[in-house]
């Protein structure tokens, strides 16, 4: 994501947690705060896939999370890994589960089907957009509401992949993440100190291998 200039990047330091590693991919928990892929600018460098670059020199990015998003992240260990992982992001063939806390009560589930484009006025913003923006879907399943926090647990499962999506649509239904500093800037009552959204389950076919692969990961906030 583009970042802004008055922002001061300060990336958690501890070690990346592997999820899991085979012959053609290696999967990180990446850590709320930390980029997933080198900024522009040498003290933005430090990023997920440059540690990864650090043990796997030929190492590629195969897909990215906001950095105040956290979970599961995949790299490819070499160039035909990340054609074939590519392949199957572009055919919609890997199945990615969030989970949130979003303000208030939200119950029940539903498809959130509504245009997202990037509000260039307000970058890194993105916004609804009915005439010229681009087609996004999430699916979202209400988990428990937390009374002492005025915040529901949500599962999420974005059908595109559009930046922002989830945060914005999360936003349109009228229940913003928590914690998030673009969408919900105003919120007073965040129990967490950082965006309490976190990439939890990924379930492919492996495209080389071709064995069932189900990641999870648990989210600490």
């Amino acid at each position: 994501m583009p970042i802004d200039d008055q922002f001061v990047y300060d990336p958690p330091t501890a070690p990346l947690e592997i999820l899991y590693e085979d012959d053609d991919l290696i999967v990180i928990n990446k850590p709320a705060g930390l980029l997933s892929v080198m900024g522009r600018l040498a003290e933005h460098r430090d990023s997920a896939y440059w540690r990864i670059l650090q043990h796997f020199p030929n190492a590629k990015v195969t897909h990215r999370l906001d950095m105040a998003t956290s979970g599961i992240l995949i790299f490819a260990k070499d160039r035909d890994a990340e054609v074939a992982m590519s392949r199957l992001f572009q055919q919609r063939a890997i199945k990615k589960y969030y989970t949130a806390l979003v303000e208030g009560k939200l119950i029940g589930h539903g498809l959130i089907d509504v245009p997202i484009i990037t509000d260039w006025e307000n970058r890194p913003r993105q916004k609804i957009d009915y005439d010229i923006g681009k087609s996004a879907q999430t699916k979202y399943q209400a988990v428990r509401y937390m009374r002492e926090y005025q915040c529901t647990e949500v599962s999420l499962q974005p059908i595109t992949g559009r930046s922002h999506q989830l945060r914005v649509h999360m936003l349109y239904l009228g229940h913003p993440i928590v914690g998030d500093k673009i969408y919900n800037s105003e919120a007073k009552n965040a129990h967490t100190n950082q965006m309490a959204l976190h990439a939890s389950q990924i379930e492919f076919i492996h495209p080389l291998q071709k064995k069932e692969i189900l990641i999870k990961s648990h989210p600490n906030f």
